[in-house]
């Protein structure tokens, strides 16, 4: 394949700097993750210091000098101001933190049903795109990534979710009553002010528990668990029980401190003292919500805690970080999350919403599939999955990527049927008689050199587009098909 026109398109830069502030690592320390490792690491001297502070201010009152009242005043100061402090970075953090919520939803949200479901698509397959599917970054990248693709499966997931209303949960109940005179599907169309107050009281604080659902796999503890004592263990070893079992303690654990303790409520700025009580009340109901979908996401069985869960399990597969990953076996993602319904850990009504989001083949998948005109030329097609909603869950929707054994950057979109599919079983078999001749002449047009063609099956089930997507004429796979 051609290496020209290398780069990005203005998207898919957006959604790079999107993964970096979200779990990136850089010299300014900003991104959400750093900022809770830097809260990890200063918990205990903060908690050192306000415990010194009170025992001197206790001391000094037991004692009850005239000189040790100007003391145990200038104590009570220092903590007031100390205190304050604290509470200013957990307003920055929590600001910080909703603004990215903000920008995701920005990125993956149009004026209507339809806008929203083709950007959330673009979004979600540029990220599975831009991931590596072979060699040692696999890990490291999917791991960054993870956050928010799972995200927007969440967003697209709630949206399931309050149409048909499938979860019992009282403030989300609530917050949809009062939409009850729109149509949720075109909310934003509807009525601006009525979709900004379900962002602000719904979909923010969604994104919020989604964000941090896994925040506490990085204390120091954990890290200790995932690194070993020595620190020199690989993270992303597959851990034995008892690791395992505490790493899931920890995570709880110091997920819920870092938004109890490291996020918080916001905090008013205002002047207004009945502005500021409604406003804390507001506030401190979301803090509520977003605590109940993290405590119950780790055992949802059939509540509100499946809007987490099952985008967690079916991100954790489809942007895997264990060493057995294979990106040939990323449409079975299903298959593990009926498996988990089957063992009532999570609701099979909410797998079969998100099953009808998506299809069995993940956005930026690489599909092989045979052509309409294939007795002019015997030969198979590349195509990528570009859209959600599939009408046949194992019949995706894709974009061509080539046309004639041409590499093309400007192809129709079709619905891939399960009969032309070369990733199922029966299809193959069908095609299996071409000659090897024929094959290699195919594989020949379709790979980037002969090493590549190596490694490459002679009748292969899927492909791998990374390559073909970091050119940037490529890159425009959701714009209006010619």
């Amino acid at each position: 394949m051609s290496k020209h026109l290398t780069g990005d398109t203005k998207f898919t830069a957006q959604v790079k700097i999107l993964i970096d502030k979200i779990y990136g690592r850089s010299p300014l320390k900003d991104s959400v993750l750093e900022r809770a490792i830097a809260f990890y690491d200063l918990e205990h001297f903060s908690q050192r210091k306000l415990t010194k502070l009170q025992q001197d201010i206790k001391y000094l009152t037991e004692t009850a000098s005239t000189k040790s009242k100007f003391k145990i005043e200038k104590l009570e100061s220092e903590q007031r101001e100390y205190l304050q402090e604290l509470r200013f970075e957990r307003h920055h953090r929590a600001q910080h933190l909703q603004s990215i919520c903000r920008e995701i939803i920005e990125l993956c949200e149009g004026d209507n049903f339809t806008e929203t479901n083709r950007k959330s698509a673009q979004l979600l397959g540029t990220i599975q795109l831009l991931a590596p599917t072979e060699g040692s970054k696999v890990a490291a990248v999917n791991e960054r990534s993870k956050p928010l693709y799972k995200s927007i499966l969440t967003l697209r997931l709630l949206d399931e979710v309050c149409v048909k209303k499938l979860l019992p949960n009282r403030y989300l109940e609530q917050e949809l009553a009062e939409l009850s005179t729109f149509n949720y599907k075109e909310l934003r169309t509807e009525s601006e002010a009525a979709y900004r107050k379900f962002v602000d009281n719904i979909k923010v604080p969604v994104l919020m528990a989604t964000i941090l659902q896994d925040i506490g796999n990085y204390h120091p503890d954990a890290q200790q668990i995932m690194y070993g004592v020595d620190g020199k263990q690989d993270c992303y070893r597959t851990l034995n029980v008892e690791e395992r079992k505490s790493l899931l303690q920890i995570n709880y654990r110091e997920t819920l401190k870092y938004l109890l303790n490291g996020i918080g409520v916001s905090m008013y700025l205002g002047n207004s003292k009945t502005e500021r009580d409604i406003f804390n009340k507001v506030e401190t109901n979301k803090l509520r919500f977003v605590k109940e979908l993290l405590k119950s996401s780790v055992n949802p069985k059939l509540g509100i805690g499946n809007l987490l869960k099952i985008p967690q399990i079916y991100t954790s597969i489809v942007l895997s970080t264990k060493a057995s990953y294979n990106y040939k076996l990323l449409p079975k993602v299903y298959q593990a999350l009926y498996q988990n319904s089957e063992r009532g850990s999570c609701s099979r009504t909410i797998v079969d919403a998100l099953y009808q989001i998506t299809g069995d083949f993940p956005q930026g998948f690489g599909v092989i599939y045979i052509p309409a005109d294939v007795e002019q030329e015997v030969r198979y097609e590349y195509a990528i999955v570009n859209q959600l909603y599939p009408a046949n869950v194992s019949e995706p929707k894709c974009r061509m990527a080539t046309r004639s054994l041409t590499f093309i950057g400007y192809g129709h979109d079709l619905v891939v049927k399960k009969t032309s599919n070369l990733y199922f079983v029966e299809t193959a078999k069908a095609f299996s008689s071409i000659s090897k001749e024929r094959l290699n002449e195919i594989l020949e047009l379709l790979s980037s050199n002969y090493l590549e063609r190596k490694k490459l099956d002679l009748l292969p089930r899927c492909w791998q587009p990374g390559e073909y997507f970091s050119m940037k004429t490529n890159q425009k796979l959701w714009n209006r098909s010619r």
